[in-house]
């Protein structure tokens, strides 16, 4: 099933090309179908054993072209991919409905996946940077197709913005790999082992280093996905930065700290502080932010942060709570984005001063966006809870005496994040509607299958949180963890099945005083705010016939306003300024190689003697190279 996980998707995205431009509804079913084939193929390698299939062996070096292998640590991984995939080709089925380029959009989203796979699979260098490759090209040109309020200019400047940043890391993976080649004589990731003492083992670390957090969007190495949230379509951004791409740039950090490098104290603790900055500052960012798409888009770069510090523990608990985020995340992430396109097909706007009450228009919205922001925000018994708990028991394992300001970020990341959902739920699906909002209605049901089943996803893996630790997770880090129900006990104590059963008891007491206080007599009037009335349900309120008939101001409370404060303070004002500004954004230094790029440009003079004369000077500076290291 190996090479048929990766090569069904890419050539079924082929031969969607072929569907006629006027057969959009025949391709959308077929691209379905399609989808779920993979899907299934996924779950073969998920329960199939430890494999590998090979072919086309390499002349100069030890390995094959052809390289794909299956271990305990990338198995669940396909299937994710695939499932992701999947929900995606559905939910886009009424997101997309009417949208141009649809005979590209869904040959990219398949071929994605297919490139997704054999990236996961690959056991060759070779085939791993091709597909991790692959994976940059259909990025690029599913955010071609941009979101429906995006201009072209600002979507292809999003677009290429993401092909600098992710190009460039791709480079260092690549010199990294270069410098791992040159050590170990292996192009085998599976058959590379080095340590990272000397020059020659930590730059190469360093360079592949890069580009796993650069695919993972991890801070300075961030800036394209807020520009592409903006740009892209909302079922784009679902997929690649908030589902696949974690998963591969994770990957890629755990394959190189479990498997081929032998990790120090100093690498340890330099993958620590870049996870805390990234979930302390995204987070921060993400909370002033006004449009809906830009603030989940930050909420996608700092859960990266548990991720890398999880890892950085070097515990394996530690490792198993980054990888188990990892997979979480691309769960609730994936539902807030997809419910995020629901709000922008209905309301056509994704400003959140322009939204409001829509949990009463929307409900099947409402509730899906909301357990997915319970689960993102560490709320328990959801899955985002579990993960983030793994994550502080590491750092705990790790040594408080030393680590204690790492535990002390994650903890107070997890508080913005509820700080800043609170203002999305306030803003989006509470309060009064506003104006031009009291004919929306729900999605349809193309458009609640991919929601509602991540949505059922955050609920099982955070009260049966020992089924996909002891099926996917534990294996991968050579953890045993106990069957349902039992409680997690791994230096620590929490037992999911407990801590529902008491949130629920909680629940039922709440609601038992919530009817008791309903039942006496109450007396309902106006809320009044400067003289203007803005009560809900009132007959003046903006969100009654009469009230819009009047034509008045809006005096709705805003959640955009919620955090106004914040934005104000002394230091954060200055920092939030230059965040604007993009000051931190690590993309300004193309401007400092444009001096470069037209002097290579200017090279190419179109004749045959000077290429070729290029090409043998390349090939001996990499003999030098490959002799002197």
């Amino acid at each position: 099933m190996l090479w048929v996980a990766v090569a069904f998707p890419l050539l079924a995205g082929g031969l969607a090309f072929l569907i006629p431009s006027g057969a959009n509804v025949f391709r959308a079913r077929y691209s379905v179908v399609a989808a779920g084939v993979a899907f299934v193929v996924g779950l073969l390698v998920m329960a199939g054993p430890e494999a590998s299939y090979r072919g086309i062996p390499i002349a100069f070096a030890q390995g094959y072209l052809i390289d794909l292998r299956v271990d305990e640590l990338n198995r669940f991984m396909v299937m994710f991919a695939a499932l992701f995939g999947l929900l995606v080709t559905v939910f886009s089925v009424g997101y997309m409905e009417g949208r141009s380029r649809l005979r590209e959009y869904y040959p990219y989203v398949l071929i994605s996946v297919g490139a997704a796979n054999g990236a996961l699979l690959a056991d060759n260098w070779f085939g791993f940077i091709g597909f991790w490759g692959m994976i940059l090209v259909t990025l690029f040109l599913l955010t071609t197709i941009g979101s429906t309020d995006a201009s072209p200019s600002k979507v292809m400047a999003a677009a290429g913005k993401s092909m600098v940043i992710l190009m460039a890391a791709d480079v260092a993976l690549i010199v990294g790999v270069g410098l791992v080649f040159a050590a170990t004589g292996s192009l085998t990731i599976s058959e590379t082992s080095m340590t990272v003492s000397g020059a020659l083992g930590v730059t190469a670390f360093v360079l592949i280093l890069v580009g796993a957090l650069a695919k993972a969007g991890s801070i300075p190495l961030h800036s394209w996905i807020p520009d592409m949230a903006e740009a892209a379509p909302s079922s784009v951004m679902a997929l690649l930065p908030a589902s696949i791409d974690k998963l591969l740039g994770i990957y890629l950090l755990a394959r190189i700290a479990l498997d081929v490098f032998e990790m120090t104290i100093g690498l340890n603790l330099l993958l620590m502080i870049i996870g805390a900055i990234t979930l302390v500052a995204a987070v921060v960012m993400a909370m002033v932010q006004h449009d809906l798409r830009k603030l989940l888009s930050f909420h996608a770069v700092s859960q990266v942060g548990y991720m890398i510090l999880g890892i950085g523990t070097g515990t394996p608990i530690g490792i198993a709570g980054g990888l188990f985020h990892m997979l979480n995340n691309a769960i609730y992430k994936g539902a807030l984005f997809l419910t995020a396109g629901a709000v922008e097909k209905k309301a056509g706007t994704m400003d959140l001063a322009k939204l409001g009450g829509l949990g009463r228009a929307m409900p099947f919205t409402f509730a899906t966006f909301g357990i997915a922001a319970l689960a993102i925000s560490g709320i328990p018994p959801f899955n985002g809870f579990v993960s983030k708990w793994m994550v502080y028991q590491g750092l705990i394992e790790a040594g408080t005496d030393r680590y204690w300001i790492f535990l002390v970020a994650a903890m107070f990341g997890s508080a913005l994040t509820v700080a800043s959902f609170v203002k999305v739920a306030h803003a989006v699906f509470l309060g009064d509607t506003p104006r031009g909002l009291s004919v929306v209605s729900d999605v349809g049901a193309s458009m609640r299958f991919g929601p509602a089943v991540l949505a059922t996803l955050c609920v099982v893996f955070g009260v049966a949180a020992q089924i996909p630790l002891a099926q996917f997770i534990g294996p991968a880090v050579g953890m045993s963890f106990p069957a349902f129900p039992a409680a997690i006990a791994a230096g620590g104590f929490w037992s999911p099945t407990l801590g529902t059963v008491l949130l629920l008891v909680a629940l039922l007491v709440g609601g038992f005083f919530y009817l008791l206080s309903r039942s006496g007599k109450t007396r309902t009037v106006s809320v009044y705010l400067g003289g203007e009335t803005s009560g809900e349900r009132s007959s003046d309120s903006l969100s009654t016939p009469f009230g819009r008939l009047r034509d008045d101001a809006d005096t709705r409370v805003l959640g955009t306003e919620f955090y106004d404060s914040v934005r104000r303070l002394p230091v954060l004002s200055r920092l939030y300024d230059l965040g604007e500004a993009g000051a931190f954004d690590i993309a300004r230094l193309a401007k400092v190689a444009a001096p470069l790029g037209w002097l290579l440009s200017s090279a190419h003079s179109g004749r045959l003697s000077a290429y070729v004369s290029w090409v043998v000077w390349a090939i001996v500076i990499l003999v030098v190279l490959i002799l002197v290291l």
